[in-house]
């Protein structure tokens, strides 16, 4: 029996995606409630967690050490650890900003790297006819476990009694090491083992001269599909005349349900579309949704259907980012781990400077102004990134391109 029959199936592999969703499960939600409770200024709490989420540009500084000496299990192991060690005093760190603001980054990173890592070595185990269904599960597990485990990891640390509140959350962000351990894992590269770090680095700037990678590079950056209102509209509750206890159940169970439903959308798209199409389209139907809400009412009912509909939509082309990932990684690449993290840390680019440009047309424009920023910045560039990556792009990237194979019957 092969290696890749005896791996664990598809959803299941997904739980490497865990720490994702447990470190924004802390970090973005739990923490900024404690520190508001505690009365912390605004500006102090949005440093915090503008450091923390500065670790996904960052991290790709580093991640071409996991390609490196070592198997990316022991990477990926380690830094769940670390990630780990960080969940369980951050809690503790609330009263002390300073040490709290370092916690949270080295916590970022240490999760960023497991979760390259983790990316790099499932995309060379995953056969081709799965790699959809996993870059689809990836994105059902960080929406799902991010909604779940923060109702779950609040009711831990204010119910137990310190610390073992936070070593609870520790236990948590634990849980994938067993995941990682049952998991098959090559050795490590033997020519890149083997090198000194300049031959090392000039394989890794070799990458960047790939045309599939600056191809994908390209439409991550771009405001295609980033669906930066998911991060905003819950400041807008007020507008549609809706309680803030309402907004957290949206903000939630809603969103976690409308998140996976997005991500299993995916693959049966990418049975008859590309998956660079399958993300072009969802980001062009997104922008037209989106421009329909500037007319609806200002109720609670359109509330709830912006923010569970902007929620789908992120997950659909988070969805179709793994998949046009793992695809473009393919396999025995020895600089899995590498082309994961640069891929996937340009995709929250976007999500930074849309959600710039969202809060400046507010402004200006009130929420309709904000709404039509979004839709028609995103919606062009999806327009004019389909026609030049159709006239241009296709021949770069034919792995990519093809919808998803039809995966074998156990007669064959």
């Amino acid at each position: 029996m092969s290696q890749s029959q005896k791996l664990l199936p598809p959803w299941l592999l997904a739980f490497g995606n865990l720490p994702l969703g447990i470190n924004s499960a802390v970090c973005l939600i739990t923490i900024p409630d404690m520190l508001a409770a505690a009365h912390v200024p605004e500006g102090q709490i949005a440093t915090a967690t503008s450091l923390f989420l500065s670790t996904g540009f960052i991290s790709i500084l580093l991640a071409p050490l996991l390609d490196w000496r070592l198997p990316r299990r022991t990477y990926a192991i380690g830094f769940a650890v670390l990630n780990a060690v960080c969940n369980f005093f951050i809690p503790l760190a609330v009263s002390n900003i300073p040490l709290l603001t370092v916690l949270m980054f080295l916590s970022g990173m240490a999760n960023a790297m497991c979760i390259s890592a983790m990316g790099g070595w499932f995309s060379d185990l995953v056969p081709k006819e799965k790699k959809d269904a996993l870059g689809a599960w990836f994105t059902v597990i960080n929406f799902g476990a991010g909604g779940i485990l923060a109702a779950l990891i609040m009711y831990l640390l204010h119910e137990l009694p310190s610390p073992l509140g936070e070593a609870a959350t520790a236990v948590l962000s634990l849980l994938v090491v067993i995941l990682f351990y049952v998991t098959p894992c090559p050795p490590a590269d033997k020519t890149l083992a083997s090198e000194s770090f300049r031959n090392f680095a000039r394989d890794v700037s070799g990458l960047f001269r790939r045309k599939e990678v600056l191809w994908v590079m390209l439409i991550f950056i771009a405001p295609s599909a980033s669906f930066a209102l998911t991060n905003t509209l819950s400041g807008f509750g007020h507008i549609y005349h809706i309680s803030d206890e309402m907004v957290g159940v949206l903000g939630g169970a809603g969103v976690a349900v409308a998140g996976v439903a997005g991500a299993l959308l995916v693959p049966l798209i990418t049975k008859r579309l590309s998956p660079v199409a399958t993300y072009l389209l969802v980001g062009l139907i997104g922008a037209v949704f989106t421009l329909t809400l500037i007319p609806a009412p200002k109720d609670p009912t359109f509330f709830g259907v912006a923010i569970l509909g902007q929620n789908l939509f992120q997950a659909a082309a988070f969805a179709a980012a793994n998949v046009i990932t793992l695809r473009a990684i393919g396999h025995d690449n020895p600089l899995a781990a590498t082309q994961y993290s640069v891929l996937i840390g340009v995709t929250m680019i976007p999500l930074t400077y849309m959600q710039m440009a969202d809060g400046h047309a507010f402004d200006f424009g009130g929420l309709a102004g904000t709404f039509a920023t979004d839709a028609l910045v995103s919606g062009a560039a999806c327009l004019i990134l389909g026609l030049l990556y159709w006239r241009f792009g296709r021949r770069s990237m034919p792995d990519v391109e093809t919808a998803a194979p039809v995966p074998a019957s156990p007669a064959e």
